[in-house]
Order: structure tokens, then C-alpha cells, then sequence
């Protein structure tokens, strides 16, 4: 586990000093690291996709799929590879809005699995917020540039 910290802060040193004056540096090498160390880690049989994109299907839910135009309703659990909480639905309550408003990983996670279905998505930074740190109201950091960010997303319905 130290050689894995250490390999991955040697690649963020390398990707922010090898190229100062890019302002979107490419993620995508540290992010397939720690989301293949976590699958390792959790013992999960996981797939990919072609995007970098990888998940758990573990109900496929019904037979028809959500697409893009699809408004759907969720449960979910939002989390950072090291565990922490950013985000989750509460019992009861669960989340609704048009599938195109929300991040790129969750466009193509959700579109695998039909109502009823859950899923386990892995998405690499560029899939989620990228360079954009989100803050909560108080100010306090929830979501670091660049995060590989995990949900655990439970599809209750959708219409097109």
C-alpha cells in the first residue's frame, strides 16, 4: 500500500511539473491507479468501459434502459475513493433530474441498468467535476480537483 502512495504522488508531481502552462493537465493515468487499487482493495469484479468509466452492476434492474432524454429518480451514496461522504440521498427521499443535467460518468453508468437496477460506478475525474473543487455551504472543501469520485447509485425509475 506505501509503494502505491508513493508511486501516485510521484505521478502528481510529475504531471504538475512537467507541464506548467496546461491548465487541464490528463488525469487519466492516476485515476485508472487508484480505481484499480480500490477494486483490488474491495475485492470487486469490476468492467470498463471505453470512456475510462468502471462499475458494478449487482441488479441489472428491468429490461428497458434510460437514455439521455430520460429524467430519473435515484437513491445514492456519493463518496471519494479514500471513503469520504461528499453526497447521498436519505431514505425516503430519493433524487430526481434529467439524466443529461448531471456529470458524464453518471450519463453512461445509468444507462447499463433499467429500473429497479443498482450499480457501483468508478469515474475517473474527467467523467466527474475534473478541475473543479466543490465546496460545501460552510466553505469547506468536499470534493478535491481531480477526484476520483464513487457512487453506489440505486435506479428507481425513469421516464423518457
Amino acid at each position: 500500500m506505501f509503494r502505491k502512495i508513493l508511486t501516485f504522488s510521484l505521478l502528481l508531481l510529475v504531471a504538475f511539473s512537467c507541464k506548467k502552462a496546461d491548465t487541464n493537465p490528463d488525469f487519466s493515468g492516476i485515476d485508472k491507479i487508484i480505481i484499480e487499487d480500490y477494486i483490488t482493495t474491495k475485492k470487486l469484479t469490476a468492467q470498463s468501459t471505453s470512456s475510462g468509466l468502471y462499475y458494478v452492476i449487482t441488479t441489472p434492474g428491468g429490461t428497458v434502459h434510460p437514455t439521455l432524454n430520460s429524467t430519473v429518480t435515484a437513491y445514492y451514496n456519493g463518496y471519494l475513493a479514500n471513503g469520504n461522504v461528499f453526497d447521498h440521498t436519505t431514505t425516503g427521499s430519493p433524487a430526481t433530474f434529467p439524466l443529461a443535467n448531471v456529470i458524464d460518468g453518471w450519463q453512461e453508468g445509468l444507462q447499463l441498468i433499467g429500473a429497479g437496477g443498482k450499480i457501483k460506478l468508478l469515474v475517473p475525474s474527467a467523467m466527474g467535476y475534473g478541475g473543479i473543487t466543490k465546496y460545501n455551504n460552510s466553505g469547506a472543501v468536499i470534493i478535491p480537483m481531480n477526484s476520483v469520485l464513487i457512487f453506489d447509485i440505486e435506479l428507481v425509475s425513469f421516464t423518457n
